[in-house]
């Protein structure tokens, strides 16, 4: 039988072949090793320096001593220098709400004539900040819009307490972006062969009530305008957009704080569309707030106090029913329980407690995971608003057309029963931070900076001790204490000896 040809070639050789080489090999190296003897070793020559005979040697040794001191403090100076920078961009990359996203939302808020503000539906409360609100107050002339993305994710019920709630102080539109993170170019419906995403996550609702809503307003100003998106980190503000533009322009991703500069979408000839960076959430809101609005990453902050944070404001025992884990006393047995149910274990098979505590993070930020809040039993008037901005903020458009929209939408999503919804105590308005000057420092911070400022202080010490080296070589006079009311000593006269005694020098004496 004919052996079957290999698809590639095999490396086997016979052993003569092998010596052959191997002598072959050791006869040139034999031969490079006779040649360089051959050559001979030259030795590197040494410098010479200053031979003893020469004037001024003790003055020229010590001014390249000093120089070289100098160069040594330079490079040192260098090397701090690199370091002070690589630690600001590792905290920059660590921790992005020390980046100065809140000058360009400023920008986009400035830049528009509507600003959408978009609410995650779980948590609407939790997702306005106050002081975004005033600044858009201020501008004067700017409508605000309450966009609540995620309504899939709330029962109906709930849904419309909100919008009820929401409703009586600002315009609010029910919406739901195509969430296909491999979706590419245009958002289209999945065909029935693909079973890898459902359906329901690649529909989008709310997208042509919104178009008409905003194609209102830009008829009744009769010019283009731009609208401005903002909100928290991971709300879905650029799922928004590519919803509405039927295209991935915008980056979107599971991680938080995607969006890191301003970006113009033109949606048709008259409207135009601004992505901005995520709100800077102030380091004073609760823990909870912490864990969900701010942009730092779980492996930033530390996952056991921020998922704890999260389950202290959720319900026992409806966490107890949706992750099936038994009941808990404290955050740690349920984070036990959980990654015993979920086979997360450490080398030696005990339980990893900190990628439960991650899961139990990424679920909660996500957009997968049930969960709702109550909205407030009495409805007061934010502190920031009045009547009169409130009728403001309503001038110009199609309210009645909008409330049709919504009702519609609301039908139309499925969304969970409040059996399979876990329920979450909201901690209320998340404040955030517009100059970064505001940004509080905490203990830790204040201390890393007195210690960068006592490192500059001993460096400027060190280089302003440091003697000039004079062109001579010589050491600098001590200066001599001048006595008041004696006009005959003075520092010109000194000087002027000391010229003298250097024009004195006798080669005949001093140089031999």
């Amino acid at each position: 039988m004919k052996r079957p040809k290999l698809k590639k070639a095999s490396k086997r050789m016979t052993c003569h072949k092998r010596y052959k080489i191997q002598k072959k090999v050791r006869e040139h190296h034999r031969k490079l090793r006779k040649e360089a003897k051959k050559r001979g070793h030259k030795k590197s020559r040494k410098d010479p320096g200053i031979p003893n005979s020469a004037p001024f040697k003790e003055a020229l040794l010590r001014e390249a001593e000093l120089r070289k001191q100098q160069l040594e403090e330079l490079k040192q100076q260098q090397k701090l220098d690199r370091q002070k920078e690589q630690d600001k961009k590792r905290k920059l990359e660590t921790n992005p709400a020390d980046e100065p996203s809140n000058i360009e939302s400023k920008e986009v808020i400035e830049a528009s004539d509507i600003v959408l503000e978009v609410l995650d539906a779980r948590d609407p409360l939790g997702c306005r900040c106050p002081q975004v609100e005033e600044v858009i107050i201020k501008n004067g002339h700017k409508k605000l819009v309450l966009v609540l993305n995620k309504s899939d994710l709330i029962p109906k019920e709930n849904l419309e307490n909100w919008l009820n709630y929401l409703t009586k102080e600002l315009p609010t539109v029910v919406f739901k972006a195509s969430t296909n993170p491999k979706d590419k170019g245009r958002i289209t419906k999945v065909k029935a062969k693909k079973k890898a995403f459902p359906l329901k996550n690649n529909v989008c609702f709310g997208k042509e009530g919104l178009r008409k809503f905003l194609g209102g307003f830009q008829q009744t100003c009769g010019k283009p305008i731009q609208v401005g998106v903002i909100g928290f980190p991971n709300v879905g503000k650029s799922s928004i957009i590519n919803s509405l533009k039927q295209e991935r322009i915008c980056n979107v991703g599971i991680s938080m704080g995607l969006t890191r500069s301003m970006q113009a979408v033109p949606l048709d000839k008259q409207i135009t569309i601004i992505d901005s960076p995520s709100f800077i959430v102030s380091p004073l809101n609760s823990s909870a707030a912490l864990a969900l609005r701010s942009p730092a990453s779980i492996e930033v902050v530390k996952p056991l106090e921020a998922a704890s944070a999260i389950l202290s404001q959720a319900d026992a025992r409806q966490v107890v029913l949706k992750y099936n884990v038994p009941g808990y006393e404290n955050a740690l047995e349920f984070f036990t329980n959980l990654a015993q149910r979920r086979g997360l274990h450490q080398k030696g098979g005990s339980p990893d407690t900190e990628r439960a505590a991650k899961l139990l993070w990424s679920e909660w930020t996500g957009a997968s995971l049930s969960y709702y809040c109550q909205p407030p039993t009495s409805w007061t008037l934010s502190p920031h608003f009045n009547e009169s901005i409130v009728a403001d903020m309503k001038k110009g458009f199609n309210l009645e057309e909008l409330e049709q929209n919504n009702t519609h939408n609301i039908q139309a999503i499925q969304s969970p029963c409040s059996a399979n919804s876990v329920l979450f105590y909201s901690s209320g308005l998340t404040n955030g931070i517009m100059e970064e000057k505001d940004i509080p420092e905490l203990p830790g911070q204040k201390r890393e900076r007195k210690q960068e400022e006592r490192k500059d202080v001993k460096d400027t010490e060190k280089i302003s001790d440091m003697s000039p080296v004079e062109e001579t070589g010589e050491e600098a006079l001590p200066e001599e204490p001048i006595i008041a009311g004696d006009p005959s000593i003075r520092p010109c006269i000194i000087l002027d000896e000391k010229t003298k005694e250097d024009d004195a020098y006798d080669f005949s004496r001093d140089y031999v």
